[in-house]
């Protein structure tokens, strides 16, 4: 029978073997996992249990003030007048909107400048009044551009879109999260031409505008 060789811890401390090294960076990398996967998981959590819907955004009223070509380059100027409603959604978070821009267009074509509105904070299910009088100076067009506004002018309807684009965070308690962009789309039907009464072209129907995040 031969012999059964058993070696000693102090025996294999001799050899090289440096098992109780092992324990400290095995401990500590459980430990480290241990901690992500609760923030992770606490995360994920928050987010299944609040999971904040997206503003609403409506658009109350529009005046267009000025929306003609001038020069002989046919350079656009126009002027409008606008009024959004924002609303938050959410019972248990809150929105601060950073930046929030809006300009109108009109087959495609940009017709205003951006008009930045103030930043703001929105609480649980209020909402707010945005006013902003969107302005364009000299903007160049293509050339089919008047012929399109004569167009709407002997059908009497002018189909516009208002547009807006800016940054958001949600707000939990204490808790504030990372800017998320979003954008807002209106589209405003309103009376047009030069059988109309005195007074500018305006819209008074409200309408519901498409929001994206």
């Amino acid at each position: 029978m031969s012999p059964i060789d058993v070696k000693s811890p102090k025996h294999c401390a001799e050899k090289g073997f440096k098992v109780e090294k092992l324990f400290p960076k095995k401990k500590l990398f459980f430990c480290f996992s241990t901690i992500s996967l609760s923030i992770l998981s606490f995360i994920f959590l928050l987010y299944l249990t609040l999971h904040p819907t997206k503003p609403n955004f409506t658009l109350r009223e529009a005046d267009i003030y000025q929306l003609n070509l001038s020069g002989p380059r046919q350079l656009l100027n126009s002027s409008i007048q606008l009024t959004l409603v924002s609303k938050n959604p959410n019972k248990k978070v809150g929105i601060y909107y950073d930046e929030l821009q809006v300009f109108a267009s009109y087959k495609g074509q940009q017709i205003t400048l951006h008009t930045s509105l103030p930043p703001f904070y929105q609480g649980h299910e209020d909402s707010n009044f945005l006013s902003a009088l969107l302005i364009g100076n000299g903007l160049p067009v293509d050339p089919y551009f008047g012929y399109e506004v004569q167009r709407a002018q002997s059908v009497g309807k002018l189909i516009m879109n208002l547009k807006g684009s800016g940054r958001l965070r949600w707000k939990v308690g204490t808790w504030v999260s990372g800017k998320y962009r979003f954008n807002v789309d209106c589209v405003a039907i309103m009376p047009f031409g030069s059988s109309l009464p005195s007074g500018p072209p305006s819209f008074r129907q409200g309408a519901q505008c498409s929001t994206t995040l």
